[in-house]
């Protein structure tokens, strides 16, 4: 009788076990959420007056539409362009940023954006390293050998 009740008890707790674990979906977001594919760019070496354009995707994955209200950078040769327009739920977009490669050295900046997202403040970072390129040879002028000065 004993093994008749405790595999009675034990049948119950397995049913009501697998009602708990039935799948829940997560809540929706409320407002707007904005999430970045990546928050660094590495630029990696390059030489000077290389090409310094990079994008930083991202999508609105809130239930309301996301609005950046400033993109700033931490320094005046980092130029970050952005969306004015709002962008609707499930919808992507991207900042652009240009880095003046005309400056030789290790790159280390931060970007910030601020937008009516949950998050309302994100950094991304960009990185890398620019090399002096090489000073262009300009040819010698060569006097002939033929000329004459005249006397």
């Amino acid at each position: 009788m004993k093994k008749v009740i405790l595999t009675l008890f034990v049948a119950a707790g397995f049913c009501f076990a697998t009602q708990a674990q039935t799948s829940t979906k997560a809540a929706p977001i409320e407002g707007a959420e904005i999430v970045f594919d990546k928050t660094t760019h590495d630029y990696g070496t390059m030489m000077q007056d290389a090409d310094g354009n990079c994008e930083f995707k991202f999508k609105n994955t809130g239930n309301e539409p996301l609005v950046l209200s400033n993109v700033v950078s931490s320094c005046g040769c980092t130029v970050p362009s952005w969306p004015k327009e709002p962008i609707l739920p499930g919808k992507t977009s991207a900042i652009k940023i240009h880095y003046d490669t005309k400056r030789i050295g290790t790159i280390s900046k931060q970007i910030t954006v601020m937008s009516n997202a949950k998050s309302d403040r994100i950094i991304l970072n960009i990185k890398g390293n620019v090399l002096q390129k090489e000073a262009e040879k300009v040819p010698e002028k060569v006097q002939s050998p033929t000329t004459v000065p005249n006397k």
